[in-house]
């Protein structure tokens, strides 16, 4: 039995430790908060709750495999899944409106081929195509494997695109793959929202995010009764049933190391703290930034390919009135000039009309009752505000064109606003150690979307969450989790789930 020190308490960090205790390990997590989660958060006033972190779960069978694995009970027994249907509503910048079920490619093709006139469906479906070649070519070293230390094989893309015109060459960007191989500019916009849903700038994202969208249309999304702080509420509840040790309000200041590997760790209060491994659960750059882990060599240090320049502004809506019977719970409220927000974003500013997403769920556990309504609008942003300026000064100005933005889902929004709260890069520094948020793992240029490995060059140091190997997002958090687990349990010969 190995003594492992945890940092953090995100999603990935006690996927692990849940992981590790069952294994027979004795597992202790070192927080710097007061609570767990990590940006899986929940904020509560007058009876009305928002979750702060992500809304809709996908690849639920992540989570499923977790509890599975840690216990008897299943997921299902701990949290209340529903599939959301429809999926989501996308409204376009020429006022198209459209609908997708939830998990249904037929009639996803129907809806769009209905909305958006012949051959759209039949170009959308074509593109799935080509997308589920580059799911099958990429799933395993990128979502089940640990990431090996060369690379190389997944530097090319794996998305088998569409050659035409006189050049024939396959599309270079996810931007290009809207334009030659969809050619209806709603049909890019609703390809390009899934990679700005990961704060991917659509024009440099390469061709193998097309995964995204294939994942989320093939394996659904899902909805969890009280919002995902319950996900986060079940996995703490699990890491204590199996008799993981929690200790919040300790900053983690360095990680000792004796004879050339991981030792414990030092602590704001309270230590120093021994273990014989270590597992972080902190975003990776804060390590290096704030001094708490240092290599002996250059080039040794495992973020150099980590991308950190996008964060979200987060608008959560108090309303007056019933919601009304028939309500989507995912709307994309398209920009009308894609390449201005982001040449926005990109220079550090917020830009004039972002693209919006509204979630709406139907829970009475998120309102006082049902004459009220829990609305939340997020937009990408820039992880640092550039040219001197402050997320306190341009905030309340820029969620005003968010709300402005949000009345093409929600008529007649403004009137019913209660009261609203603006969360910025900087609540999310504050909850996780990082006003960026990190996008999932991808194949192709040159590896520059490939994040972390989950082994570091000092031995008995792991890394998990969404900045390390397969990368951010909820599922992938969890994912890394199980691969940290496998490496520290089965050791250099653990070639992941089978």
């Amino acid at each position: 039995m190995a003594r492992i020190a945890v940092i953090g308490a995100g999603m990935g960090a006690m996927a692990a430790a849940a992981r590790l205790a069952v294994a027979g390990h004795r597992v202790t997590v070192y927080e710097r908060l007061e609570t767990h989660g990590g940006s899986v958060g929940r904020f509560e006033r007058d009876g009305f709750a928002f979750d702060t972190g992500p809304g809709l779960l996908h690849l639920p069978a992540v989570w499923r495999d977790l509890f599975v694995k840690t216990g008897k009970e299943p997921l299902e027994k701990c949290v209340e899944l529903t599939q959301v249907d429809p999926a989501s509503r996308h409204v376009f910048a020429d006022g198209t409106d459209v609908s997708l079920p939830n998990a249904s490619r037929a009639g996803t093709l129907a809806a769009l081929e209905a909305a958006l006139g012949p051959g759209s469906g039949e170009r959308w479906g074509e593109f799935l195509g080509r997308a589920r070649d580059a799911w099958e070519r990429s799933r395993r070293p990128l979502l089940e494997e640990p990431l090996p230390a060369d690379t190389a094989f997944l530097s090319k893309d794996p998305y088998p695109a569409l050659r035409q015109g006189l050049l024939r060459r396959p599309a270079r960007t996810l931007a290009e793959i809207g334009t030659r191989e969809l050619r209806d500019p709603r049909l890019a916009a609703l390809l390009d929202s899934h990679a700005v849903a990961y704060g991917l700038d659509p024009r440099s994202a390469p061709p193998s995010a097309a995964v995204l969208p294939y994942m989320e249309q093939t394996f659904g999304s899902w909805y969890v009764k009280g919002g995902l702080r319950a996900l986060a509420d079940a996995v703490y509840e699990r890491c204590l049933a199996r008799k993981v040790e929690f200790v919040f309000g300790a900053a983690v200041t360095g990680v000792l190391e004796k004879d050339g590997r991981a030792a414990g760790l030092e602590l704001d209060r309270g230590g120093p703290v021994e273990a014989d491994m270590v597992v972080s659960g902190a975003p990776v750059p804060s390590l290096f930034e704030n001094r708490v882990v240092t290599w002996a060599g250059p080039g040794e240090r495992p973020d150099g390919r980590l991308r950190t320049g996008t964060g979200r502004l987060t608008v959560h809506l108090a309303l007056r009135g019933a919601r009304p019977a028939g309500t989507v719970h995912r709307t994309v409220v398209h920009a009308p000039d894609p390449a201005a927000e982001w040449d926005a974003v990109s220079s550090g500013r917020t830009g004039p009309r972002p693209t919006v997403v509204v979630m709406r769920p139907d829970d009475p556990l998120l309102r006082p009752d049902d004459d009220h309504e829990t609305i939340t609008l997020t937009a990408t942003v820039p992880a640092e505000p550039a040219g001197g300026q402050t997320w306190a000064r341009i905030a309340e100005e820029a969620a005003d064109r968010m709300v402005a933005a949000a009345e093409a889902a929600v008529p007649g929004l403004r009137e019913r606003i209660l009261w609203r709260v603006v969360r910025t890069p900087e609540d999310t520094r504050h909850d996780t150690a990082s006003a960026a948020v990190p996008a999932p793992a991808l194949a192709g240029s040159s590896g520059a979307f490939l994040p972390a490995m989950n082994t570091c060059p000092l031995e008995g140091l792991y890394l998990a969450g969404g900045w390390a190997h397969p990368g951010g997002g909820l599922a992938h958090s969890g994912m890394s989790g199980a691969l940290v687990a496998g490496l520290i349990v089965e050791g250099a010969d653990f070639r992941g789930s089978r």
